[in-house]
């Protein structure tokens, strides 16, 4: 198997850190460092929170906003989009809604760091 360590992560649509807590806990419990490289989030409370459990991190805003040039590479892409466009307790508005649109943004990064390619790669090497 591969050996990336520290797994180098990045946190988008990150909420209050609750992907990113469960990632880093797998990681530690198999031995494996992890380093956040890149969080962002827009809504004010829960920057707030982050902030406070990440005191030395910055939390960038916007993704549409954000160059992918300007994210540091990455072995990991976590990302909690918000699911209300598609959820039944939303309006299953699906890409109709802004929200939903958000999933391309992902794409958008990883097809511009080429980080699937790269995956794909390895696995492939397994």
């Amino acid at each position: 198997m591969f050996n990336i360590n520290p797994i180098r992560f990045i946190d988008l649509f990150a909420g209050i850190g609750g992907i990113r807590k469960g990632f880093e806990l797998t990681c530690e419990e198999y031995g494996i460092k992890s380093e956040c490289v890149f969080t962002s989030e827009i809504k004010p409370s829960a920057v707030d929170v982050l902030k406070q459990n990440h005191p030395k991190e910055t939390v960038y805003g916007d993704i549409t906003q954000i160059k992918a040039s300007d994210i540091p590479d990455f072995d990991f892409l976590l990302a909690g989009f918000p699911c209300q466009a598609f959820s039944s307790a939303g309006k299953r508005l699906g890409f109709e809604d802004a929200r939903g649109t958000l999933f391309f943004e992902v794409a958008r990064i990883l097809k511009e760091k080429n980080r699937l390619v790269l995956y794909w790669k390895m696995l492939k090497d397994l």
